[in-house]
């Protein structure tokens, strides 16, 4: 039996080293059509994560607000309702964000309190602007805030991460201190420039209040130009609500919701429902939000998740239909070049038969040559196509995907099948020819 094997072997090897025309365009054909499947399944496997990445710069895809508040009014991702309306949520619970099942998924978010005042401008030399402004609307925020978190760590939140829109000529003032940034139309308004100060107060002003030093100009294209954005214990103290807020923006990581996560989850089975509770739906993370901060309600911003999950679906087709263009091409080529070979030894194929080798062994040798060829150019496909994905990655997402070897094997599968469905038709036919026309020369 080994012998057997061995000489098979060798006549395989033997072979495979006559005719290098048709190996090489074969080897080409199929380096080439794997090359662009690697980088395609390559940038897919990846792309996931990395548009999931980018879209977070795209700003929130969540809101929080209290559950006990008035009917929300909402058109086109923007909340109407009356800002000094309603309930409030502690400001010590935001914390909690961070122990969810997908705490890790949360990159961003920032509490917002907005109220009415009065503002006094002055100028960087001290001397005012202007008289009170009344009903000015102020909105209270965190820049850049260090949370201490249940575990020990720090997490940094705000609003220029979960609104980076949110565009400040100079810079976000520093949290807890006695600075603000002002909207661009009501700087222009009331002839405002950096450096300046404004003082805020609320009722009956006896006293002019400390100013609070203006350390950016804020351009958002909403009612934010029109506002002043103070640190969030500067609005908590003016609408006399210390530690509270109205409502959170968070931006998390998500998986584009199918036709499951659409489902109503009481109607889950518990294997459907672990399922769901342990996938980055934005629908369970939503879920897993409103449990950890009780009294909320969480309400996606719709027009964010669906653009996200509408341009990752179109993204990851695109790379399909790449992917299946490649085989075909690669399937085609392997069958013309398998088809020639056949025509070419059709003398040897007689010989072999007329020595006694029967239609399975001759199929069986040429297939075995086959693969051989489409182990070697899968091989040579995914080195290119590692090269390739790198390059598209970096282009594509500033990063590139990393290696997979499950992706190799993938590949080394997909080159064999490739190989033997377009091989398939001329081998069927090789093994049909009768030796005795061959060998007089018909």
């Amino acid at each position: 039996m080994s012998a057997n094997l061995s000489m098979f072997l060798r006549i395989v090897a033997d072979s495979f080293g006559r005719r290098p025309r048709h190996k090489l365009l074969t080897g080409a054909a199929l380096a080439l059509g794997m090359g662009v499947v690697t980088a395609a399944l390559s940038v897919s496997l990846d792309v996931g994560d990395r548009l999931a990445k980018e879209f977070r710069s795209l700003g929130a895809n969540l809101v929080v607000t209290p559950q006990a508040d008035s009917l929300p009014l909402e058109i086109g991702g923007v909340d109407y309702r009356p800002v000094n309306a309603g309930a409030y949520l502690p400001e010590a619970d935001l914390p909690k964000l961070k122990t969810i099942f997908w705490h890790n998924n949360i990159v961003a978010f920032a509490p917002i309190l907005e109220v009415r005042a009065k503002a006094l401008p002055f100028a960087h030399g001290g001397g005012q602007l202007g008289n009170w402004m009344e009903g000015v609307p102020i909105v209270g925020t965190w820049a850049d805030n260090a949370l201490p978190l249940p575990d020990g760590g720090e997490f940094q939140a705000g609003i220029a991460k979960t609104n980076p829109w949110w565009q400040v000529d100079g810079r976000w003032f520093s949290d807890h201190t006695m600075e603000c940034v002002v909207g661009a139309a009501f700087a222009k308004k009331n002839h405002i420039k950096i450096g300046d100060s404004i003082s805020l107060a609320t009722g009956y002003v006896t006293k002019i209040p400390a100013p609070l030093k203006i350390t950016g100009i804020l351009t958002s294209g909403g009612p934010e130009d029109e506002a002043i954005v103070v640190p969030l214990t500067r609005a908590q103290s003016f609408a006399r609500k210390p530690g509270q807020y109205r409502k959170l923006y968070v931006s998390a990581l998500t998986k584009p919701e199918d036709a499951f996560a659409k489902r109503d989850p009481k109607s889950f089975t518990p294997a459907e429902y672990d399922r769901w509770f342990c996938t980055p739906y934005i629908s369970s993370i939503a879920f897993q939000i409103q449990q950890a901060l009780p009294g909320t309600d969480v309400r996606v911003i719709r027009k964010v998740a669906e653009g996200e999950r509408q341009i990752l679906t179109r993204v990851r087709m695109l790379l399909w239909l790449v992917t299946g263009a490649a085989l075909l091409a690669a399937a085609l080529a392997v069958g013309a070049s398998s088809a020639a070979s056949v025509i070419e030894r059709r003398t040897e194929i007689g010989l072999m038969k007329a020595l006694g080798a029967g239609s399975g062994t001759v199929g069986f040798l040429l297939a075995a040559e086959q693969l051989l060829l489409a182990f070697v150019g899968g091989g040579a496909g995914y080195a290119i196509g590692i090269v390739l994905a790198r390059l598209l990655g970096e282009r594509i997402f500033g990063a590139a995907p990393e290696p997979s070897l499950i992706v190799f094997f993938v590949i080394i599968a997909l080159a064999a099948g490739v190989t033997i469905l377009g091989s398939a038709f001329p081998l069927r036919r090789a093994s049909q020819y009768e030796p005795a026309p061959i060998l007089r020369g018909e």
